[in-house]
Formats: C-alpha cells, structure tokens, sequence
C-alpha cells in the first residue's frame, strides 16, 4: 500500500469516528470536540486531494465557527456558567486526546509532502498554487458573489449581537455618551451670589 493511500484510509477512518461520536455523545462538549477532530480530518483529506484553500478554510471558518457557535448557544440558553467550569478538568483527557490526533494528522502530511512520499508535492504541477488561481478568480470574476457572501455573514454577525443583547437592568449606572457630549458648561456649573459677612 502506498503511503498517500495509507494516509487517506487513517484520516477517513477518524473523520467517520469523529463523525459518528458527534451524534452518539451525549456530552455537548465531547460532541463539539468530535466535531473538530471530524473536521481536521476532512482537512487533511483536502491536502491529499491538493485543495490547499479549501483545507484552509475548512479549519480556519469551520473549526472556528463551531467554537463560537458552541459560545453563543451557551450564551442564549443562559446556561449556569459556574456548573460547567466545575466539570473544566474532567474534559481535559478528551481534549488532549483529539488535539494529540490532530497534531498527528498535520505531522503526517506535513513530513509526507517534505520526504516525497506523495506522488506530486502538495501545490505543484502547472507551477502556480491553487490558492494563488483561487484568489485571483474570486477577486475578478466571482468579485459580487464575493461582496454578497461577505454582506450576508455581516447581517448574521449582527443579528446574533442583537439576540443576544441584553437590556439594561433598571438600577444600574450606565451613562448614554451622546447626553455627554451635548452638556454645556453653563448645565453643570452655577454661580450663586452671596452677600459677604463680616464677623464681628
């Protein structure tokens, strides 16, 4: 057996494991960290297949996103932030495990593509990269799709900002700086005249 086709067989296999501990794990916290190993394995798949760019950003926007998407669940459901930060520790054997794997995979490709033992170098071939012919097509002609994608993840940025907002309490001290900005010094400051005393 070849050893590109060896690497693809392991990563499938911890990206079906990962996959099906996903919606096996009661845990929600041990489904998030399965999730990830699922997707770093789908990454090194896309290095197999010398998709650089999409391996990149299967890892950079999915991995990502899934952490923050974890945050802002945790954030609605007004969760007991205490009771989780209880149980920190018992998670750490998990997460070392799949961060352990993950370091694996990305050692086992990298020091594939450095020895050779892939039958093409990872980006090689016509001599230019295909993040560098990504790039250049989706500046120019996918450039409105582009903008349009970008309009869409701003609205969505947006609209979780506003579901998860809270109102002020009644009692609290909070100071509107628009108000500030218009007070004039004749608002704050009175001069009262006195008569003078004299003490005798």
């Amino acid at each position: 057996m070849e050893f590109k086709s060896f690497v693809f067989y392991l990563f499938s296999l911890l990206a079906v494991f990962g996959a099906l501990r996903v919606v096996t794990a009661r845990n929600p916290v041990h489904a998030v960290l399965f999730l990830v190993l699922a997707f770093v394995s789908a990454a090194g798949i896309w290095m197999l297949l010398e998709a650089e760019f999409l391996a990149i950003t299967l890892v950079l926007v999915y991995v990502g996103a899934v952490m923050v998407l974890f945050l802002f669940v945790v954030m609605m459901l007004d969760i007991n932030i205490d009771r989780l930060r209880e149980g920190f520790w018992s998670y750490l054997p998990l997460g070392a495990t799949v961060g352990a794997l993950m370091v694996l995979e990305m050692g086992v490709i990298l020091a594939g593509s450095y020895l050779g033992l892939f039958e093409h170098a990872i980006g090689a071939g016509s001599g230019e990269s295909n993040v560098k012919a990504v790039g250049r097509l989706i500046y120019t002609d996918y450039v409105y799709p582009f903008e349009l994608a970008s309009i869409i993840l701003l609205v969505g940025i947006i609209a979780a900002i506003a579901l998860t907002g809270r109102k002020p309490k009644a009692g609290n001290k909070a100071i509107d700086p628009a108000q500030q900005v218009r007070v004039k010094a004749s608002d704050r400051l009175r001069i009262v005249s006195m008569p003078i005393e004299k003490q005798e």
